[in-house]
């Protein structure tokens, strides 16, 4: 028997009374794999085999993307580099597993060469991030996203760059993603209850300054209020506001696991708020996975 027979002769048995016959039937199909996922969805729209047949369907579908969306952020996990934009699309995958990644890239690509037309070797890092604001914000409208109401939306990569409104974290990830394509050392910055982005004295120019930092920063930038540049002491202001002492990992870059450990919690909040429980508790399942 091929697979295509034994597929559609598992799928049969997906309404089976009996319990045990189910779970058996269900186990042998998701071992399958994501490839069977266009076979699932074609008996779910033509072989109509009663409300209980569909809705397992639906489940098995869900588990099987959910499964794959779990292997892909372990793998993640495990590569050299860790990639940023890499391990954003696999967290969009979980609210949209037909993502397309190329389409992503393209998006990404068409704003960083808008970009790099406009740069060159002699701009300060100042001016380099000025026009990066410029494209980015101006030309490319991307805003934060002012609702009171967290939506996940506003954390998806593909959704943000559809849309042109993260928050503060989503907008950080595409700025920096864009900008160490360019060879801007620009890095997220994890601060409690927001995030932010450190612009890197990667060429000691401070040195020749009075104004050495001892974080290795030249300036942070603000993503959410349209890139606007800042210096520590902000910083200091706004934790001292929340009522928390300044530690050092309030200054300096995160790891990029540390984002998507942070992406995950606001998709957690989002849906928390929108009484989504399945929902939250996946995603408490993927954030758990994360060191």
């Amino acid at each position: 028997m091929d697979q295509k027979t034994t597929l559609q002769a598992l799928v049969r048995l997906m309404d089976d009374p009996d319990e045990l016959i189910f779970q058996q039937v269900r186990q042998e199909l998701m071992k399958m794999g994501t490839e069977i996922i266009p076979q699932l969805e074609s008996s779910w729209e033509q072989d109509y085999y009663g409300l209980l047949f569909q809705d397992r369907i639906e489940n098995l579908i869900h588990d099987i993307q959910f499964e794959e969306v779990k292997s892909q952020l372990k793998a993640w996990l495990q590569s050299a580099d860790k990639d940023l934009l890499k391990g954003a699309v696999v967290i969009a995958k979980y609210q949209y597993p037909g993502l397309d990644e190329q389409n992503v890239l393209n998006q990404i690509q068409m704003i960083r060469r808008d970009i790099w037309l406009e740069l060159n070797d002699h701009q300060t890092a100042f001016e380099q991030v000025k026009i990066f604001n410029r494209i980015f914000f101006g030309m490319h409208r991307f805003q934060g996203a002012s609702h009171q109401v967290p939506s996940p939306h506003h954390s998806l990569v593909n959704v943000v760059l559809e849309n042109k409104k993260g928050n503060p974290l989503s907008l950080c990830l595409l700025y920096s993603v864009i900008a160490q394509s360019l060879d801007l050392p620009i890095y997220g910055v994890n601060l409690p209850n927001h995030f932010v982005l450190a612009y890197m004295d990667s060429k000691h120019s401070a040195l020749y300054t009075a104004d050495e930092d001892a974080y290795g920063v030249l300036f942070y930038i603000n993503a959410f209020a349209k890139g606007s540049i800042f210096d520590a002491n902000e910083i200091k202001a706004f934790l001292k506001g929340i009522h928390l002492n300044p530690e050092r990992s309030y200054f300096e870059p995160c790891s990029n696991s540390a984002i998507l450990k942070r992406m995950l919690s606001n998709l957690i909040y989002a849906f928390q708020q929108a009484g989504a429980a399945q929902k939250v508790n996946e995603l408490q399942e993927l954030r758990a996975l994360i060191p």
